[in-house]
């Protein structure tokens, strides 16, 4: 693939990218639409949505912040797709208040439970944004992934506190108020109304590997890219990723 058809062609956004641009083109074989209408929970400055605009759907961006909007709509203008890409300021609990319930194909939510007072009401929000048969691209925080980091660092007694606390938190000083299990994931979205289809383990080793061996050693970044694509779905993977991705289909 192209690095102007991905997010970023980069070790944090690949794997989901791949995930999600097949899930796309099933949504509109089955709909017999070429393009969609795709909502982006908490989107920001248009990493995904950017992207998927120029696959030719239409996106719509919720985001709670004033600048980051700002920001992606000066990126949509540059790249050509500034009438398919609208922002509108909003958080996911309050989605209704800024979009319609059942008028998405698709809907993004990527970064957004780790910071939201009530998870299980996001995904519920976001499930009712979908159509029926709709795709639903979660990510969110792993648990196990911040064990295995605090751990390699030296930080023990943090490692042991991320994995007995309730919200996964490693301190007072963690900046990530919440992280999942792939099975609380999982939870979450069937209880929803998602049939889930795949998880995923996202950044498995790339913030394991020190950068300076990645930006220099000839072939590295593709090599990594791969060994991260062939252990994403793999469920031994998942308890130490840093990301987790969750693709579902509502239910009708």
């Amino acid at each position: 693939m192209s690095d102007q058809l991905r997010p970023r062609a980069s070790l944090r956004t690949a794997v989901v990218w791949e995930v999600l641009k097949d899930a796309l083109e099933r949504r509109v074989k089955a709909t017999g639409r070429d393009a969609l209408d795709v909502l982006d929970t908490g989107g920001g400055t248009g990493n995904f949505a950017v992207p998927v605009a120029r696959l030719g759907h239409r996106v719509t961006v919720v985001d709670p912040s004033p600048n980051a909007l700002f920001a992606l709509e000066r990126r949509a203008a540059e790249a050509g797709v500034a009438e398919r890409v609208r922002g509108v300021q909003g958080d996911i609990l309050g989605l209704f208040d800024v979009v319609e319930r059942t008028g998405y194909d698709a809907v993004l939510c990527h970064g957004v439970l780790e910071y939201v007072d009530d998870p299980a009401e996001g995904v519920r929000n976001a499930v009712d944004a979908l159509r029926p048969s709709g795709a639903l691209s979660l990510l969110g925080a792993g648990l196990g992934g911040a064990v295995l980091a605090r751990a390699l660092a030296g930080h023990f007694t943090e490692a042991r506190q991320a994995l007995t606390d309730p919200a996964g938190r490693w301190g007072e000083g963690d900046p990530v108020p919440r992280r999942f299990t792939a099975d609380q994931l999982a939870e979450l979205v069937s209880a929803a109304g998602v049939e889930v289809g795949a998880v995923h383990g996202v950044r498995v080793f790339a913030d394991l590997v020190p950068g300076v061996l990645v930006d220099t050693e000839p072939g590295a970044m593709d090599a990594l890219l791969r060994l991260e694509a062939a252990v994403a779905e793999l469920p031994a993977f998942h308890s130490v990723a840093t990301q987790l991705h969750v693709l579902g289909e509502k239910r009708v």
